[in-house]
């Protein structure tokens, strides 16, 4: 992988290195849904209590370890964002803590404006894709994911911007690959699964341009929506829709993403989705 790494500088072959780390990432993914499944549990933060948790992770994250916002007296992080958001959260089962949670923020009219609306405009120079080419109820934003320092102990994941889910790409040894930081990405299948199942058919997202980058590794392919500016370091505007989600995510990341459906939606029935992948049949719970 070491290897792989040094050949992916030469552009000639830079997209064959790409898609040879996609593919160790892919085959490697029963094995992550079967550590996940053991020892994580993926749920809907739909409680008050559910919620404080979601807001204490996120105190300790944004907060006390980046400085983002300042520090409440009573350690939850919150914002008006949050009255018109849904929050998942990820669970270690042994110890009961919260090992990551993400936000979706939707909107149900103008006066109800996502963050990138709100404060990262200028970020967005695509003239077709932009919130207010939508209508307001189909859209929404990825926001807040975090990943307290107790579940980033391991050497890959202790560098700056793992705290709000970056992948390392410098460490993509073999060994490494298959402890690949599953809580980040799991949180993105969560985001995807919370604003499929809401009906949320624009999902935009402020991230730094290298995240955006690693989670193409697994299939998550967002359209950058301009050059990246600084907020909180250097991000850019994002977009993804159901269509490029299904066309684009690995096969071996399907199981994974239907055992975190599957925990957060236990009592929807399954429907057949509109599309497959060629020689797998994904049957998810959304249409």
């Amino acid at each position: 992988m070491k290897h792989l790494k040094i050949i992916q500088k030469i552009p000639v072959v830079k997209h064959l290195v790409n898609k040879a780390i996609s593919r160790l990432a892919s085959n490697d993914a029963n094995a992550i849904s079967k550590h996940f499944s053991q020892f994580l549990r993926v749920e809907l933060a739909a409680s008050e209590d559910l919620r404080a948790e979601v807001f204490n992770v996120r105190h300790q994250v944004y907060c006390e370890e980046l400085h983002f916002e300042d520090e409440r007296k009573n350690q939850l992080e919150q914002d008006e964002f949050d009255s018109h958001s849904f929050h998942s959260l990820i669970r270690h089962v042994t110890t009961g803590k919260v090992a990551g949670t993400v936000r979706i923020i939707t909107s149900g009219h103008g006066d109800e404006k996502l963050p990138i609306e709100a404060n990262c405009m200028h970020a967005i120079t695509d003239p077709a894709i932009f919130p207010a080419a939508f209508p307001r109820h189909e859209i929404c934003e990825i926001s807040r994911l975090a990943v307290p320092e107790t579940f980033r102990r391991r050497k890959f994941d202790q560098f700056k911007g793992a705290a709000t889910g970056v992948i390392n790409e410098v460490f993509f040894s073999e060994h490494e690959l298959r402890c690949f930081p599953y809580i980040a990405i799991c949180l993105y299948l969560s985001a995807a699964l919370m604003a499929l199942h809401n009906n949320k058919r624009h999902v935009f997202v402020m991230m730094e341009p290298r995240l955006a980058r690693s989670l193409t590794f697994v299939g998550i392919v967002f359209k950058q929506l301009g050059d990246p500016i600084e907020y909180h370091g250097k991000r850019a505007a994002y977009y993804i829709n159901p269509e490029m989600f299904r066309k684009n995510l690995s096969v071996g990341y399907v199981k994974l993403l239907e055992s975190i459906e599957r925990e957060l939606y236990p009592n929807d029935k399954p429907r057949p989705l509109k599309r497959k992948f060629p020689g797998f049949g994904w049957g998810l719970r959304f249409s």
